[in-house]
């Protein structure tokens, strides 16, 4: 059998750490460009960005509030890709996750079922609601050929229209005049914080949901199976392994974890469902999973630096004069850097074997 040497294995993981590294370089180099085009002076826009992200302790808690759905809507876009697909469809299934989960609080104060009760109706309705979105996208792309990408997307806005449309009809609280929302979710329902900080519990489903998706996909004969039919389809099938089933479980769980992330926001953040739960998480979850190369545990750190990212926009604005939204061409440029980067990947020398490899010793025989 032959065997990969270990340089080649040690350049391969240099070269997964030097061309992410590289892309983030350039993207800093032509946002500051950017930035100074503007008046404004780079290299004091990103000292108070990281005010802004890290620099104080309450600062930091807000990076963390905004990392928490990250992580989730990151591994919407991360699981599949472990099969070769590519979905973007996070948004979607956060806002419908959401809003079944605000309608299953509403149903349960209804009942004057307990808290617990309460809490894991919410979890439940918005696992659902996720799944069952994002597993559609997969089904159609296993049973009608449609692009997984090209349906996802359409489902993102399809979702926020089925939000806009029961919001404002249906499940509207006559008391929200100037924003339609459902009826407010009772302070015993809602997520509290975890101890010791101001942060949700969001946080904590979030890198438990990472780790368990890397056991999942790296240490079960289920995630082997993904893998290899994301390899090589029809050597899955020779092998007689059910690459469409697998599809559409994976598709599930990815949605799953999008629509929990819509749980956490009405349940901790919003306290109902409204046109705020459409916030742009799950296309910046996109980017958290690309920049992290869909690894659930590289999930974690990637979302800490993107919720900075995006917790440093109000910052920026009041001391840089610069719009809000400037952070967003800052996540917008990586994004380009990171796919324009893939291209590079295996053509470095950090990767490439040795012309003319030392053969190995034979092994003595005593």
């Amino acid at each position: 059998m032959k065997l990969i040497p270990r340089g080649l294995l040690g350049r391969e993981a240099a070269e997964s750490i030097a061309i992410p590294a590289g892309a983030i370089a350039a993207s800093l180099v032509v946002f500051g460009a950017f930035v100074a085009t503007q008046g404004a002076n780079p290299f004091n826009v990103y000292y108070e960005m990281y005010r802004g992200a890290f620099g104080t302790w309450f600062s930091f808690q807000n990076t963390l509030l905004r990392a928490a759905p990250l992580m989730l809507t990151a591994l919407c876009t991360a699981l599949p890709a472990r099969l070769g697909l590519i979905v973007i469809g996070g948004e979607g299934a956060m806002v419908v996750g959401g809003l079944a989960a605000a309608s299953a609080a509403l149903g349960a104060q209804a009942l004057r079922a307990p808290p617990p009760a309460a809490v894991a109706a919410m979890l439940a309705a918005g696992l659902a609601a996720g799944a069952l979105w994002v597993g559609l996208a997969g089904a159609l792309r296993v049973h009608r050929g449609v692009s997984e990408t090209i349906s996802s997307l359409l489902l993102n806005y399809i979702g926020i229209a089925l939000l806009n449309h029961l919001v404002e009809g249906a499940l509207r609280d006559p008391a929200s005049l100037n924003k339609p929302s459902t009826a407010p979710i009772a302070a015993e329902n809602a997520l509290g914080s975890l101890p010791g900080v101001d942060v949700h519990w969001g946080l904590a489903y979030g890198a438990l949901a990472c780790v368990a998706c890397h056991v999942l996909m790296r240490r079960t004969t289920f995630g082997f199976a993904a893998s290899m039919s994301g390899g090589n389809v029809r050597a899955a099938l020779l092998a007689g392994l059910p690459v469409k089933r697998l599809v559409v479980i994976t598709c599930m769980l990815a949605g799953a974890c999008a629509g929990l992330a819509g749980m956490v926001e009405v349940a901790a953040v919003h306290g109902r469902a409204s046109a705020s739960l459409v916030s742009g998480y799950g296309y910046t979850g996109v980017l958290v999973a690309f920049l992290a190369r869909h690894d659930p545990l590289a999930i974690v750190p990637v979302a800490l630096l993107l919720g900075g990212i995006g917790a440093s926009g109000g910052l920026v604005q009041r001391t840089a004069q610069l719009p809000d939204a400037t952070v967003s061409v800052l996540q917008g440029i990586l994004f380009l850097a990171i796919l324009a980067s893939e291209a590079l990947r295996g053509r470095l020398r950090l990767a490439r074997a040795p012309s003319n490899p030392r053969p190995a010793p034979a092994p003595q025989v005593a």
